[in-house]
């Protein structure tokens, strides 16, 4: 399968999945400086730029961002800012980047200093939101914040082995109340009841990617980072599939009828396999050929021609989450119940990133 002609028709036809600032453009823009990185082509330097100088006016601001109320998706298309920033010198990236970062230092928190999810999630804490906003907040301390700031980004992954994680399963809970209302949360432990592929993928991407902006000369972080992504990586590779060496969308359900090996998630745990083997945290001798290994079964069995002579990149899991009220229990059933699509940017963003990172280690495209 051609995977580069893949996504340049991918990106031909790309329209904004929202006409606002979203996280899902955002790991689109993310993806494409990857690949930039990865491979030399202009194309994908020239998609992103594209986008952003459209997007942020010359004096900094973000017209289509909503300012009405804090949602920690919005962050994460912020992180092409840095990108946007470094092949320009354009100053209206710099403004916007600090106006995301003044965004993310008043996001209201937990009482254990995690930022809330969304203003419409109060006092939980979703795995996805780790990914939205630390390391966007990781790369500021590293570029601009004197890095004075450290302990409270590792603090927010340490409440997560905390409150979220179980040991016995070797998983992360999708997310967590810590005031324990929540219709979905159980009682005594505030924990959602199941685990969800993507969310565990997310949280694997924080991890690897803010560990590549730390650096190992920051000790006490980066050892702990490091501790954490290891751990969750363990476990989440107990449940690969035995048939097509991907990951189920409920991860420890791969027996439950209609359960299904899905795009995005898997994508995301081999972006996370790869990049952790070629920063060093990783042994390549085990951990690189899984990361391969993963990818590779992605591009076989995921990118599909349709009935239309298309190439797409199928079974990804449209959107799940949990809340508000009542709506979306965390049930295997709830998860099961979420449409499979095809070409969705949360799907694509994370396959194009998987990508740059297999050219990386394995050194040419298809």
């Amino acid at each position: 399968m051609d995977v580069t002609a893949y996504i340049k028709e991918y990106l031909a036809g790309y329209t904004p999945y929202k006409n606002y600032w979203n996280y899902e453009d955002g790991c689109v823009y993310k993806a494409c400086a990857d690949l930039y990185r990865a491979t030399g082509d202009t194309a994908y330097r020239d998609f992103t730029l594209g986008h952003m100088v459209e997007l942020v006016q010359p004096d900094g601001s973000i017209p289509s961002f909503d300012v009405s109320r804090y949602n920690i998706d919005s962050i994460n298309c912020g992180k092409a800012l840095f990108f946007a920033l470094d092949e320009t010198g354009d100053e209206r990236y710099r403004k916007a980047i600090d106006f995301h970062m003044a965004r993310l230092l008043s996001h209201p928190r937990c009482g254990c200093g995690n930022f809330w999810h969304k203003e419409t999630y109060p006092y939980q804490v979703w795995l996805d939101g780790l990914y939205m906003a630390q390391p966007f907040y990781m790369e500021y301390e590293h570029r601009f914040g004197g890095r004075a700031r450290l302990q409270d980004i590792t603090a927010q992954f340490r409440n997560v082995r905390r409150y979220l994680f179980n040991a016995e399963k070797g998983l992360n809970y999708h997310a967590w109340d810590e005031k324990r209302v929540q219709p979905w949360c159980d009682r005594e432990t505030g924990l959602s009841p199941n685990f969800w592929l993507r969310s565990t993928g997310w949280y694997l991407m924080a991890l690897a990617d803010c560990i590549g902006l730390c650096g190992e000369e920051l000790y006490e972080h980066y050892r702990a980072l490091v501790d954490i992504f290891r751990e969750s990586l363990r476990g989440v590779l107990r449940y690969q599939s035995a048939e097509d060496r991907l990951f189920y969308q409920v991860i420890d359900h791969g027996e439950t009828e209609g359960n299904y090996t899905e795009t995005s998630g898997s994508a995301m745990i081999a972006y996370a396999l790869l990049k952790g083997v070629r920063l060093g945290v990783l042994n390549p001798e085990r951990y690189g050929p899984i990361g391969r290994e993963v990818m590779e079964a992605l591009m076989a069995s995921k990118l599909k021609t349709n009935a239309q002579g298309k190439v797409e990149l199928t079974d990804i899991c449209k959107v799940a989450g949990l809340g508000p009220g009542a709506e979306r229990d965390g049930s295997v059933a709830y998860y099961l119940s979420e449409p499979r699509v095809s070409d969705d940017s949360k799907g694509v963003g994370p396959f194009m990133m998987a990508y740059a990172e297999y050219l990386l280690a394995h050194g040419k495209e298809d």
